[in-house]
């Protein structure tokens, strides 16, 4: 059975992992078992009845009980084996031990952002201890989303206006990633982040130094670091094409026509303002969904990322 898991699902890395893997293989094994059987009866029958002669009358029967009560009890029993199996699960999966470590999750179009205790933000990637319970308290700020970790064996609808949960506990270190499988737009296949589990020492240490910026960290590389590790790559390239967003490319003091008809010029205090209050001007031809970086990016980063746009230029 374990080598029929590993082969059909990704590595198992949560401490739920094994009893989710074991209902499935359950199920599939049960399911192939009921067909295989299904499938010798109907050849059985094809054979021995088939018809001989002419004369063969197919025989009247109206019925048969043990067939039937067999047939109506055997699926029964594994229904109720099967129901009560995941619902164990899902009591088990839903109810978050006390000492968890919470995390509030914000998902938008199209990123996600993790807010730690000491009051930390990550973007697109989330750093996590191992062997130690945590929660995700998630909400969306726009559509429906869904957080799904193939390792970890979660998944949980993100809804706005209302708070979700999940919970973990991560049995290695190591990299997983997270997606969202909510269909939620057109760059829903790019809206990923990276679970980051550390040892305990180093998570500890994470929290004291991960979340500084480098501040002898170049502006423009700084921005490039941005521009990827906060998701602008999923709207916005960097070689002219045009994707949901403009193209960073050549952006940097040209004329952008707005929704409303007016023009400015893509200067620094614009650039700013598209990544704080991006619904305040909305470029002519582009949806209005970008959300707002306000306090999910530092001054500096922001800096930075106006930096490397304005060094992208032919």
């Amino acid at each position: 059975m374990n080598r029929i898991i590993e082969y059909m699902l990704p590595p198992q890395r949560s401490t739920v992992a094994s009893e989710v893997d074991s209902l499935f293989a359950f199920i599939n094994i049960a399911g192939f078992i009921l067909f295989a059987g299904i499938m010798i009866t109907i050849l059985i029958f094809v054979i021995k009845y088939r018809r001989k002669s002419e004369d063969d009358i197919t025989p009247v029967i109206t019925h048969n009980s043990i067939l039937e009560v067999s047939w109506t009890v055997i699926p029964i029993i594994l229904i109720l084996i099967v129901f009560s199996w995941g619902f164990r699960g899902f009591l088990k999966m839903s109810s978050p031990p006390a000492n968890a470590y919470e995390i509030n999750v914000t998902a938008a179009s199209w990123l996600w952002e993790f807010r730690y205790p000491n009051g930390g933000i990550t973007v697109n990637e989330v750093f996590v201890p191992v062997d130690r319970p945590v929660k995700f308290i998630m909400r969306s700020d726009d559509v429906l989303h869904s957080l799904y970790v193939p390792d970890f064996r979660i998944k949980q609808d993100v809804l706005p206006n209302r708070y979700t949960t999940t919970w973990f506990q991560a049995t290695s270190t190591g990299e997983a990633i997270l997606y969202c499988t909510e269909y939620c737009g057109t760059a829903h296949s790019d809206m990923l982040a990276t679970v980051h589990v550390l040892s305990i020492e180093e998570f500890e240490e994470w929290l004291e130094t991960g979340l500084e910026v480098d501040e002898d960290m170049p502006l423009a590389d700084l921005g490039r670091q941005t521009y990827t590790g906060a998701g602008c790559n999923a709207c916005h390239t960097l070689d002219g094409t045009d994707r949901i967003g403009p193209s960073f490319l050549n952006l940097f003091n040209t004329e952008r026509e707005l929704v409303d008809g007016s023009v400015v010029i893509a200067d620094e205090d614009y650039l700013r303002r598209s990544i704080l209050e991006p619904m305040a001007e909305v470029t002519a031809g582009y949806p209005a969904n970008m959300p707002s970086y306000a306090g999910r990016l530092n001054e500096r980063q922001i800096d930075g990322l106006i930096a490397f746009i304005k060094e992208l230029q032919d």
